[in-house]
C-alpha cells in the first residue's frame, strides 16, 4: 500500500473497521470480558479452520492468538499445583470444555488426566503448552 494514499483512505478504512468490529469484535484485550470474547473467537476459528492454513481466516486467527498471548503473559497466573489441576484451571479460565482440546488429545484422554487416572504424556504436555502459551514444565 502506498503510504501517501493512506490519509485519503482513512474514512473508508474507518468504515471498514467499524463493520469488522460489529462482526468480530477484534480489538485490544483490556478486560477479562474482552479476554473471554477473544478466547471464544479463537475457539470458533479453530473449529472452522480445522487446520486449513490457506483459509483467509488463518491470518485473523493468528492475530487473535497474539492478542490472547499478550493478555495472558500480563494477566494469567498459573497455580502451583499438580499438572492435572493446572489443566483444569486453564480449561476454566479459557471457558473451554474437554472436547475443545480434541486436536491435542481425545476427550477420553483429557477426562482420564483430569480424573487422575492418567498422567500427561510428553507429547500432550508439549501440545498443551503451545495451546495455552505456557512452559511445558507446568504439565509434567
Amino acid at each position: 500500500m502506498n503510504a501517501d494514499r493512506l490519509p485519503g483512505q482513512m474514512p473508508e478504512l474507518a468504515e471498514t473497521w467499524a463493520a469488522l468490529q460489529l462482526q468480530v469484535g477484534l480489538k485490544p484485550i483490556r478486560s477479562e470480558k474482552d479476554y473471554q470474547k477473544m478466547t471464544h473467537l479463537a475457539s470458533d476459528l479453530t473449529e472452522h479452520l480445522n487446520g486449513d492454513q490457506e483459509s483467509p481466516l488463518a491470518d485473523l486467527f493468528g492475530i487473535v492468538k497474539e492478542l490472547i498471548g499478550n493478555w495472558e503473559a500480563r494477566n494469567v497466573t498459573l497455580p502451583k499445583a499438580e499438572p492435572r489441576e493446572v489443566l483444569r484451571h486453564l480449561l476454566e479460565t479459557h471457558g473451554l470444555k474437554q472436547k475443545d482440546l480434541a486436536p491435542i488429545a481425545s476427550p477420553t484422554v483429557i477426562s482420564d488426566i483430569l480424573a487422575g487416572r492418567r498422567a500427561i504424556s510428553k507429547n500432550v504436555a508439549k501440545a498443551l503448552a503451545v495451546r495455552f502459551h505456557t512452559d511445558v514444565s507446568v504439565f509434567i
